[in-house]
């Protein structure tokens, strides 16, 4: 879809030279005005600003065939729509936009589409949603086969090597979760161009969401999201979506994969409810100034990490110290960076801001993390991220449990712990996280905890992203 707003929505109440004089189009609004604006238009019956919920199931057709764009709300629903049009003004470089009932649902269209038989390549520190789904369920039922491979370090050589005849994909997710590895998307685009089969370039952005990162202006083919995180943001929504570009090139047929993915999606029907869409369009709206947030938290926290005793490695590629900073630096969105060069230079004394998730390791390891969680008061033990409130968790044990121990192990998942920072005043979340640290080093010193103590720790995975 193309998509062009006024500052006047459309209505010029008599003053149509004003109204000309202020008419813009979309890419000419910036970030907050686009997510506040696009999509969630006055109701033009009422005059209401915020858009009605329909619940309706189905719409009255004036004849047969003849209707108002709607007719069974599985095919098609004026808030889904309206959610819809509100995620192209956010994702940079869109034209199309389709939600889906979740995240995995968004994964499970996609991956239909390819067709039975088909290969993927995906980056190996995958969601361990989406290496169950690759696995297990697309491959036993389609036949798709999956090759997992280290996106970040592997040489172009290793990397075309891996591209066979009937890759139709290459999924990428950076930052990585849990390890928040970063994935120099043009660079993964150049070689899925020089390949023979030509396959699509997926990211999922949904780490960064559209205010930190715009992987379509970045030269990938798909972006998803699961949006019940950041652009929800409120804990209260499971939904997800697709956002693909507006133009068509020779060998990237944009409007035939809308229509396949629109066809799945009304055919298998994992479709969200008005209400939720219209929830997760009210939390678009705050996106802008939540992540600046969640980034400027973030760094904080990541930052006090590095000074603690009982941290081994904190992994935030926002940190100056972080091995792929510059690659950080150069990914963010052009909104973001807006951002960050406003920002006092005494704010970026140890980094930037780069989404609101932290990761690190103990040197108690495993069973050091495990103690640590439950005594945090405000970051809540649970799953998810994304969310207004603080989320703490431990991946290998929640998220992560279906990806085989070996290879946890090898990418680095074990013993991590995962913090998802939320919007709270920072200083009482830093405390929060001193206190219960602090409660592992006086356990380790007076040796009542029987946690492992640093000198039986190997230094194996120490240099993770090195």
């Amino acid at each position: 879809m193309t998509i062009s707003i006024s500052a006047t929505n459309g209505h010029t109440n008599g003053h149509a030279k004003a109204a000309k004089h202020h008419s813009k189009r979309l890419s000419e609004f910036g970030f907050s005005t686009r997510a506040i604006h696009v999509g969630s238009e006055p109701d033009p019956t009422t005059g209401a600003v915020i858009p009605p919920i329909s619940l309706s199931t189905t719409y009255k057709q004036d004849e047969v065939g003849v209707h108002k764009g709607f007719e069974y709300s599985r095919s098609g629903n004026p808030n889904r729509d309206a959610l819809e049009r509100t995620l192209v003004g956010l994702e940079a470089g869109a034209g199309h936009a389709i939600t889906f009932a979740s995240g995995s649902a968004t994964t499970a269209t996609i991956l239909q589409s390819l067709g039975p038989n088909a290969h993927v390549l995906s980056v190996n520190d995958v969601y361990g949603g989406t290496f169950r789904y690759l696995t297990r369920v697309a491959k036993e039922t389609m036949g798709i086969e999956s090759t997992f491979a280290d996106l970040e370090n592997l040489s172009d050589d290793k990397i075309l090597g891996a591209i066979k005849e009937n890759t139709k994909l290459i999924w990428i997710e950076s930052p990585t979760n849990p390890t928040l590895r970063l994935i120099d998307i043009p660079r993964i685009v150049g070689l899925a161009h020089r390949a023979p089969s030509k396959p699509l370039v997926l990211v999922d952005n949904t780490f960064l969401s559209p205010f930190y990162a715009s992987p379509l202006l970045q030269g990938a083919d798909i972006v998803i999201h699961s949006l019940t995180k950041y652009v929800n943001g409120h804990s209260d929504v499971v939904m997800g979506a697709a956002i693909l570009p507006s133009l068509s090139t020779p060998d990237r047929d944009y409007e035939g994969l809308v229509q396949k993915l629109r066809f799945l999606q009304n055919a298998h029907g994992a479709v969200p409810s008005p209400f939720d869409s219209w929830l997760a369009q009210r939390g678009a709206k705050t996106l802008a100034v939540r992540m600046k947030t969640h980034g400027l938290n973030a760094l904080r926290i990541a930052s006090f990490l590095t000074s603690h005793p009982a941290v081994e490695h904190v992994i935030y590629p926002g940190l100056a110290s972080h091995p792929r900073h510059a690659l950080a630096r150069t990914s963010v969105s052009p909104h973001a960076q807006q951002f960050i060069n406003s920002l006092p230079p005494s704010s970026l004394a140890h980094g930037i801001p780069y989404g609101g998730m932290v990761s690190f390791r103990l040197r108690g390891g495993a069973r050091s993390a495990e103690a640590l969680l439950p005594q945090l008061k405000l970051f809540t033990l649970a799953e998810s991220l994304g969310g207004v409130e603080s989320l703490a968790e431990l991946p290998a044990r929640m998220t992560h449990a279906s990806i085989p121990l070996a290879e946890r192990e090898a990418l680095g998942i074990e013993g991590l712990v995962r913090l998802s920072c939320g919007i709270e005043e920072v200083e009482d979340l830093v405390d929060d996280l001193r206190a219960a640290l602090d409660g592992l080093e006086d356990e380790d010193s007076g040796c009542e905890s029987g946690l492992v103590t640093p000198s039986e720790v190997s230094d194996d995975g120490a240099n993770e992203l090195q």
